[in-house]
């Protein structure tokens, strides 16, 4: 069994509330074990022995979509990548004293990057630091900017992206291991 996480782009902002028991449900109906949510419902945690994440991403957004009658966009990462994550640390070089570190999540399909990083997001201190993967990494330093590398990047992209906060990636490996 692999254990993957559903990070949900848009759960419980918005107006659009979604109780985790709804969510477990969902997983649970696609054939996926051992479901829990992590933090506001935004995180799904569950086991498979299925193999293709793009098969699986899939799968999941018609359910949602069909349960909740909207689009809920979903990025998948295994354990494994979420340490990988974890392990790479262009942050050092940057001042990010009093900063929050984010990660943008980017779609499994090909993709084309038009910016040159470091880059500062216009009108703020946000800065994106590198691109690594399928995943843009960020800083950002309070004044409500920890929304602003999402919304930049989904309008620079033309796709839609969701952001985490570095701690909740290290805080979903401590719970849920690297089994």
């Amino acid at each position: 069994m692999m254990r993957l996480v559903a990070f949900l782009r848009g759960i419980n902002v918005g107006g659009h509330i979604v109780k985790k028991e709804n969510l477990q449900e969902a997983f649970v109906s696609l054939g996926f074990q051992n479901v829990s949510t992590y933090r506001q419902s935004g995180n799904v945690v569950f086991e498979t022995n299925r193999d293709n994440a793009v098969e699986i991403q899939s799968e999941i957004e018609k359910r949602l979509c069909a349960m909740l009658g909207y689009e809920v966009v979903i990025f998948i990462r295994s354990l494994p990548q979420l340490k990988s994550i974890l392990e790479f640390e262009p942050f050092k070089s940057q001042e990010n004293e009093d900063g929050s570190v984010l990660v943008t999540f980017l779609p499994l399909g090909p993709i084309d990057f038009p910016l040159i990083l470091p880059y500062t997001i216009p009108k703020s201190t946000a800065k994106l630091i590198t691109i690594k993967d399928k995943e843009v990494y960020s800083v950002t330093h309070g004044g409500g900017e920890g929304a602003l590398p999402n919304s930049f990047l989904e309008s620079k992209l033309k796709t839609k992206t969701t952001t985490r906060n570095v701690n909740v990636i290290r805080e979903l490996l401590e719970q849920y291991g690297q089994d």
